[in-house]
């Protein structure tokens, strides 16, 4: 059993900020997260691409911003069950919660804090009976390491923004030969992206092929060839060492919609009022996962909750202790054994 003042539910950034916060206060923290690596989303989909509304940075690398924090929280020795999702929660009889993961690991707190973002990320596979055969195998629905794909031929399949962002940025550098192919002649994406990837079509830095689906892939070991059918009905093949069907993630609350807390639109309704505490006595939820009248998901609002949520956390968890609000300018970091 591991015993800790707050579970964290979700390692992404709104979860490590979390940790600093509760370590102003002399709250030890434990993460769980299904991911294999601290970071949620910025981790493990866009680690390359910029964010703008952090204060303080101008711009910053998704991938970055999660170093800063791991860096950021190291005085307070966090601990982390990763590569496990969340299954269950009970409460004690002392008032406080049992979380047990999918692979049995147990984890006591007086305090349960879920950071989940926007929950489990599935993609959004095409209808194609051996698709699972290749993925990670050639077939990747996200772009984690852009360095992958130097120098390799992709295909992209897709017609939004984050198809039409790979795209570019593949056909950019000129050692890629970049397919875009898209079902339709009309773009949801951003009118400046589909304006600047027509320009790269006419100028023979992106072949763009409409109308058109992948409907069938070849290959030994490795994804080598994709069959692309028009709307006429008319097939023909490509050859290809990547295929990236970017038609989006769906998110889903997982286990945790099974918890009892009350939910609105696959996100856990809090008391923002307050401290963003759920139905549950002791459960917070903060960042994306959480909703109520005004919310904006955006991460510095998750930090701002994340520090409202450690207050009340640390009320409960010492109801007979005073705790005077001391500024980090006058303290300074003072880590557990004054690291």
């Amino acid at each position: 059993m591991i015993k800790t003042d707050i579970i964290i539910i979700g390692a992404g950034p709104v979860g490590l900020f979390t940790v600093f916060e509760a370590g102003l206060l002399k709250l030890k923290c434990h993460l769980i997260d299904a991911l294999p690596v601290p970071g949620g989303q910025c981790a493990e989909i866009y680690p390359k691409k910029p964010i703008y509304d952090i204060p303080g940075y101008p711009e910053v690398l998704a991938g970055d911003l999660v170093d800063n924090l791991m860096k950021q929280i190291s005085p307070f020795d966090p601990g982390f069950t990763l590569g496990e999702t969340a299954l269950s929660i009970e409460k004690t009889q002392n008032d406080h919660f049992i979380v047990t993961t999918k692979q049995g690991t147990k984890h006591q707190a007086p305090v349960v804090a879920i950071a989940g973002g926007l929950g489990v990320f599935i993609p959004r596979k095409p209808p194609i009976q051996n698709i699972s055969n290749f993925e990670n195998k050639g077939i990747n629905y996200i772009v984690k390491d852009p360095e992958v794909f130097q120098n390799k031929k992709i295909v992209i399949s897709g017609g939004g923004d984050s198809a039409l962002d790979w795209a570019l940025y593949f056909a950019n550098d000129n050692t890629n030969e970049v397919t875009l192919i898209h079902r339709s002649q009309q773009f949801r994406a951003h009118p400046d992206s589909v304006q600047k990837a027509m320009d790269m079509a006419n100028n023979g830095k992106l072949k763009m092929i409409l109308d058109s689906e992948v409907i069938g892939l070849k290959g030994k070991d490795h994804l080598e060839q994709i069959t692309i059918k028009t709307k006429g009905g008319e097939n023909s093949t490509v050859d290809t060492d990547y295929w990236l069907p970017l038609f989006g993630l769906t998110p889903k609350l997982g286990p945790i919609a099974n918890w009892g807390l009350e939910i609105e639109k696959n996100a856990i309704v809090v008391d923002n009022s307050t401290d963003y505490s759920t139905n549950i006595d002791g459960i917070y939820a903060i960042g994306d996962v959480n909703t109520y009248p005004g919310k904006l998901k955006l991460i510095l609002c998750g930090f701002h909750e994340a520090t409202i949520m450690v207050q009340s956390a640390f009320k409960r968890i010492y109801p007979n202790k005073n705790h005077v609000l001391k500024y980090t300018t006058v303290t300074g970091i003072v880590g557990f054994d004054n690291k």
